[in-house]
């Protein structure tokens, strides 16, 4: 039975043993619905089948990489209406498209341009690199939006930067430019401007040039020590989100952090 097609605003393009997956969804900045969250990690999943790829680069537009996930979508975290497991399945949904995209055996390589926000930049922190153009952002305002940090993403945080640094980047909700990321060790190569997908693809030609069973064996051995604790310290996420996101506090976030009904930003 063949899989069902990408959707519009993902695009799959395999040139040799290099698989590049694009973001398409410029009306909404690439924020992630839910429909393209699934096609996310089914496409992570499938490419994992693949003996004959060896590098996947995600990237997105030439102005942005994600504002990450959709609030209009996501207000079902919240939603009385539904049952609690369907709730809980809604806000699964981030933490099983990282979760696919970490355990793919090749290596993966994000390339962002313009900035990676919330989910976004969750969805990067994924992958083994981040190529960043110099002039890009990221950041992480889920909690300035009342809800907490989830998608398996604080355990990634603090493997990369330590306790306090993840500290300070989740619950300060701050802004760091491409070199300040670099430099606390949140990204890995800098990039001029509208050039990081071709620094991506130079990076993916050096690890082609490797063995590909020994990369693979060694990704594996790398994340089996550096992931050994992080589904044990996430798991309870889907339901954190669920929670806190149905509280008046949290409405009282949201509603102040994004006047006017804007949908996207964590």
């Amino acid at each position: 039975m063949n899989p069902p097609p990408l959707p519009l605003n993902l695009h799959l393009h395999i040139e040799g043993r290099l698989a590049t997956v694009t973001l398409v969804r410029p009306q909404a900045r690439n924020a992630l619905s839910r429909a393209l969250m699934q096609a996310l990690t089914r496409t992570a999943r499938e490419l994992s089948d693949r003996a004959d790829v060896d590098a996947v680069i995600l990237t997105g537009s030439k102005t942005c990489f994600s504002a990450g996930a959709d609030l209009k979508d996501a207000q079902s975290w919240a939603d009385e209406a539904l049952s609690l497991v369907e709730r809980r399945e809604i806000a699964a949904i981030g933490y099983q498209m990282c979760r696919a995209w970490e355990a793919m055996p090749q290596i993966t390589i994000a390339a962002i341009e313009g900035f990676a926000v919330g989910g976004g930049l969750a969805l990067s922190l994924a992958c083994d690199w981040r190529v960043v153009a110099s002039d890009a952002f990221v950041s992480l305002p889920e909690i300035a939006l009342g809800i907490p940090l989830t998608w398996g993403t604080i355990p990634r945080l603090v493997n990369l930067l330590g306790p306090a640094k993840a500290k300070r980047l989740t619950i300060l909700c701050e802004r760091f430019g491409a070199a300040d990321a670099l430099a606390i060790g949140l990204i890995d190569h800098l990039a001029e401007s509208g050039q990081a997908l071709a620094r991506a693809e130079a990076l993916a030609r050096k690890t082609l040039a490797m063995p590909s069973a020994v990369v693979r064996m060694s990704k594996e051995s790398v994340n089996a020590i550096a992931t050994a604790l992080n589904h044990a310290t996430s798991y309870m996420a889907h339901d954190q989100i669920a929670l806190a996101a149905a509280s008046a506090e949290s409405r009282a976030a949201r509603a102040a952090a994004l006047p006017g009904g804007a949908a996207r930003a964590g």
